[in-house]
């Protein structure tokens, strides 16, 4: 599986970082567990529908972090991903804190996937 970033990631990424010091560990944690199995898994990751585009966009849901110790997998960090079956690729579209922001940008998604 080969993995790769848009720049808006990377910089939620280091943003998120510099108060969540485990974060880069934790996604190299979620890198692996993708390698396994890339697709959608209710409920701990979904596709989501409804933007009217082709390429297949998963949200992680539940992603244990070791910043976040003592409450739990659901209430951090979301991770979008557009996910090339076909191709064993895999690109990182947003990471972003749940108590900051309730929902992912689908103006982002739709910037970087239509």
């Amino acid at each position: 599986m080969e993995f790769s970033e848009i720049e808006e990631f990377k910089k939620d990424l280091k943003k998120l970082s510099k108060r969540f010091i485990t974060l880069y560990d934790d996604l190299e944690i979620v890198k692996k567990v993708l390698m396994v199995n890339a697709d959608e898994r209710p409920p701990f990751s979904y596709r989501i529908d409804g933007l009217g585009i082709k390429t297949c966009i998963i949200k992680i849901r539940k992603i244990a972090s070791r910043s976040l110790k003592g409450r739990g997998a659901n209430s951090g960090f979301r991770i979008i991903y557009a996910y090339f079956k076909a191709e064993e690729r895999i690109t990182f579209t947003e990471i972003y804190f749940k108590g900051d922001k309730e929902n992912e940008d689908r103006e982002r998604i739709l910037r970087n996937f239509k």
